[in-house]
């Protein structure tokens, strides 16, 4: 089975369900394909604190990056950059920054002279398309992360902490029985807890 996982760099939420996706390729018959989302693009249009704003203009960085490094390098380079990325961000709790891009094409041993991709918008079409690829199957008023599987495409699961082993293989058989219902739109509830990043 294959699916697709559109993410943004930029979210934790994201970072969690995919360590919990790349659980799920131990333990149940699927192999993923890594797709660029952007947060930035995503709220380019609403109204939003002068301080996310911020943080969304610093997040066109790693997705322009990571769709220049793509197109240069394949596919297969996606993966590696998202989790230097994400330890990077989310773990060891650095800002995305000039510093932080070389720190991440170094460890995944691509040319340094990707990073000025980060404030190149000639990257921003590439960007929008792999965003629109994913976001199109689910619609308005979602975010990231989103998994399109055997014909189905859904937001989410918001998860924290991450399920391991035979826990995350029940999670998804759930989530992939909801999304395969032609009627299924939403199931939710508040969150009590944060990213938990153990």
């Amino acid at each position: 089975m294959q699916a697709d996982f559109w993410f943004d760099p930029a979210c934790p939420w994201a970072w969690l369900t995919s360590r919990w996706i790349l659980e799920v390729e131990q333990v149940r018959d699927v192999q993923v394909s890594w797709q660029i989302m952007s947060l930035a693009y995503l709220n380019s249009n609403k109204e939003v604190s002068e301080q996310y704003k911020a943080k969304l203009l610093a997040a066109w960085g790693p997705v322009r990056i990571i769709c220049a490094a793509k197109a240069a390098h394949g596919d297969s380079v996606v993966l590696p950059l998202y989790n230097a990325y994400g330890d990077l961000i989310h773990l060891q709790k650095n800002e995305i920054s000039a510093e932080l891009h070389k720190l991440v094409l170094a460890q995944v041993g691509l040319p340094a002279e990707l990073a000025t991709a980060a404030t190149d918008t000639a990257w921003d079409e590439a960007v929008k398309l792999s965003h629109h690829a994913g976001m199109d199957q689910v619609g308005k008023d979602v975010g990231t992360p989103v998994i399109a599987v055997a014909g189905a495409a859904f937001f989410g699961p918001v998860i924290s902490p991450a399920p391991k082993g035979e826990a995350a293989g029940k999670l998804w058989d759930g989530v992939l029985a909801c999304a395969q219902y032609p009627g299924f739109f939403e199931l939710k509830r508040s969150r009590t807890v944060g990213p938990i990043f153990d």
